[in-house]
C-alpha cells in the first residue's frame, strides 16, 4: 500500500492555492472554486483541497512535508512573506522541524527525517 492523497478543507481555494504554490507544490488539477489538487515537487504523492462553508474546529490533523534541504527551504520561504510558528529546530525523535499554518489554519510541518523517518533506533524489530 502506498498513500496517494492527502485533503484539506479550506474556506478560500484561490487563496490556498496561492499558498501551497508558494511552498512550492505544483497545481494539476484546477476546479475552482470547489476543489484543486497538486503533486509534491519530489515523489508522486499529491494533495488537494476542498471547499467548505466552514472549517471543523481543533481537528488535531497536521500535515508533514518533508524537505531535503530544510533551512534553506524555510529560509526562502520567509523571504516570499510566509510567516512561521517554529523555526526548524532538532527534535527528540530525530527529525527537524519547522512549523507554520496555511490560509485555512491547517497545521503543517516542513520536516527533514532522513533514514530516521523510517529506521528510528526505536523502530520495532520483525
Amino acid at each position: 500500500m502506498n498513500l496517494n492523497q492527502v485533503t484539506i478543507p479550506a474556506l478560500d481555494l484561490e487563496k490556498a492555492v496561492a499558498f501551497y504554490q508558494t511552498l512550492g507544490l505544483d497545481l494539476i488539477v484546477d476546479a475552482l472554486p470547489n476543489y484543486v489538487r497538486f503533486i509534491c515537487p519530489d515523489g508522486n504523492s499529491t494533495f488537494s483541497i476542498h471547499k467548505v462553508e466552514e472549517l471543523p474546529q481543533n481537528s488535531g490533523t497536521s500535515i508533514y512535508f518533508e524537505c531535503d534541504d530544510l533551512d534553506e527551504k524555510v529560509a526562502n520561504l520567509q523571504d516570499k512573506g510566509i510567516v512561521f510558528d517554529e523555526l526548524p529546530n532538532d527534535k527528540s525523535w530525530l527529525w527537524r522541524e519547522a512549523r507554520l499554518k496555511d490560509t485555512a489554519n491547517n497545521q503543517l510541518i516542513l520536516y527533514y527525517a532522513g533514514e530516521n523517518r523510517v529506521n528510528p533506533p526505536w523502530k520495532i524489530k520483525k
